[in-house]
């Protein structure tokens, strides 16, 4: 008989928590790949460059991989979330904060002291981690590392190997499984390697992911990027037609017939390291309501800043005669308010009932803001448009929201704030896909809430702090600007509740029509859908 007390109320014996002689192993193996990693960092001298970051990046993916089999393909298939609240890493104990600590840090080095790192000045070589990746940048482009491009191979890796694990992990759910593998060939392929390979075929062309869509790519209408792009003939001008385009006409499109899944789910880089590497963290993201009503007005306000920030760096560049160039300072402003307004007009009219009051005022506010704003460039009443210089706000832009918010915060905090934070309270990107997800898509998450058991897997597994059980408990339709649609509440469902759609719009928001407890005509509302 076992003289052991256990203090612990649960069936469940939470403390029971044992890993394999093989998944020993494979952190073994994990660890010594971080370890050399470790070294360069350091300053620690490396005899073959090449070889041990071979050895470095193969032992940390293939640790993941034998980690990942033995933990899923042991067990019978179906998502195993047992434990994750008892977890240090993923409750934010101990061991979540430590690396909370560790990836904030990194994060802020790379930013802002990236010599730290061993980057280079004056073209002297590179030392330390950036030395080490080296011989794989001159293999793909034939020049030396940056800071960046480490972070780009690093932020790979992690979405390969932890993709790897996710899709071991929802390996009987289809959706998942091709969801997962699209984000994995968007980072290899889109975000990794074709702008490598764009280097060498035209080293004079900026830097451009092709599937980084403005305002997300903030820099793509900067001065020196329109001039890279313009001075590299038709094939630079076909990529500033190709953003445009993407931005104003394929965004759309694409969104009005899937949602922003198409994009946070499926194609962007942030959203695939949230949902591969930020997996065990989906759960901390805060259901509050005040966490809600913050999300609502820090987005947006991003958003208005990103198109504010955009506008007077397009101004700052363009000239006032229009025989040197059509697109003058005043067609251009032009362009925007008409624009804009087009935009608010037709908002308004088609969807204004079902917008609430604060949406409105905030809506009314933003728009009298700008108006004002823009009113002073055709008074003269500051040479500069906004009162500040295109390149401060910028470069305020650059340092708090492209930085600060979207690196440190935004993936540093994964431990602590869940995987999703910057997609959820900053991303403009995902403001914008949102608000026309809400107003103007055919994607909705239907729910049948008389099979619903109010079990709260779906509200745990929401990375971007909805609660969808009380949805599911109303029978109501989850149409939500934040949601991406990756279908992880769906597929937690041990009641099979929830079912991602593409339909008409009619009869999409049904926040009136609530089945459980309310008299309402059945036959006339299955009609209606």
């Amino acid at each position: 008989m076992s003289n052991k007390i256990n203090h612990s109320m649960s069936l469940a014996s939470p403390d029971a928590f044992h890993i394999s002689t093989k998944q020993k192993v494979a952190l073994g193996i994990g660890l010594v790949g971080l370890l050399i990693l470790a070294l360069a960092l350091f300053n620690v001298h490396l005899p073959n460059t090449g070889l041990f970051l071979t050895l470095s990046l193969v032992m940390i993916g293939a640790g993941v991989v034998i980690y990942s089999r033995e933990a899923y393909l042991t067990k019978l298939e179906g998502i195993k979330n047992d434990g994750t609240w008892f977890k240090s890493i993923s409750s934010r104990g101990f061991w979540g904060w430590a690396l909370g600590v560790i990836l904030t840090s990194f994060y802020i080095v790379l930013y802002f002291y990236p010599q730290y790192l061993g980057l280079a000045k004056d073209g002297a070589p590179n030392t330390g981690l950036v030395g080490l990746f080296d011989p794989l940048s001159n293999l793909l482009s034939g020049r030396n590392a940056s800071q960046w491009f480490v972070y780009g191979s690093l932020y790979t890796i992690a979405i390969l190997a932890f993709g790897y694990k996710f899709i071991l992990k929802y390996r009987h759910n289809r959706y998942q499984q091709i969801r997962t593998m699209s984000v994995m060939f968007f980072q290899l392929g889109f975000a990794f390697l074709i702008p490598e390979f764009m280097y060498v075929m035209n080293n004079d062309l900026p830097y451009y992911d092709l599937k980084s869509v403005w305002p997300l790519n903030y820099y793509i209408f900067d001065e020196w990027s329109v001039k890279g792009f313009l001075s590299n003939g038709n094939l630079g001008l076909a990529l500033i037609v190709f953003g445009i385009v993407s931005t104003f006409l394929i965004t759309p499109i694409l969104t009005y017939k899937y949602g922003k899944r198409w994009y946070c789910s499926w194609v962007c880089g942030c959203g695939g390291l949230a949902e591969t590497a930020g997996d065990s963290f989906r759960q901390l993201s805060s259901k509050k309501l005040s966490a809600w009503k913050l999300e609502r007005w820090l987005i947006h306000t991003v958003l208005v800043f990103s198109v504010v920030m955009t506008t007077a760096m397009v101004y700052s560049y363009l000239g006032k005669d229009s025989n040197n160039f059509w697109l003058t300072r005043d067609v251009f402003i032009t362009a925007v308010i008409v624009f804009l307004t087009i935009i608010f007009a037709g908002v308004m009219y088609f969807r204004g009932k079902e917008l609430g009051k604060d949406a409105k005022a905030g809506a009314i506010g933003y728009g009298v803001v700008i108006a004002l704003l823009l009113f002073m460039h055709f008074t003269a009443t500051t040479e500069n448009l906004f009162f500040i210089k295109g390149g401060t706000l910028r470069s305020i832009y650059g340092i708090y929201i492209g930085s600060i918010f979207s690196g440190v915060i935004g993936t540093g905090f994964y431990p602590i704030l869940g995987s999703r934070s910057w997609c959820r309270f900053g991303c403009p990107m995902a403001a914008i896909l949102g608000f026309q997800q809400r107003l103007f898509s055919k994607f909705r998450i239907t729910t049948n809430g008389g099979q619903c058991i109010s079990c709260g897997n779906c509200s745990n597994s929401c990375e971007m702090g909805i609660d969808v059980r009380a949805y599911a408990q109303k029978g109501e339709n989850i149409v939500r600007s934040s949601c991406v649609g990756c279908g992880v509440c769906s597929a937690v469902c041990p009641r099979g509740v929830l079912k991602l759609e593409n339909d008409t719009m009619d009869g999409r928001i049904n926040p009136t029509e609530i089945l459980l407890g309310n008299d309402v005509d059945l036959m006339d509302f299955v009609n209606k859908k």
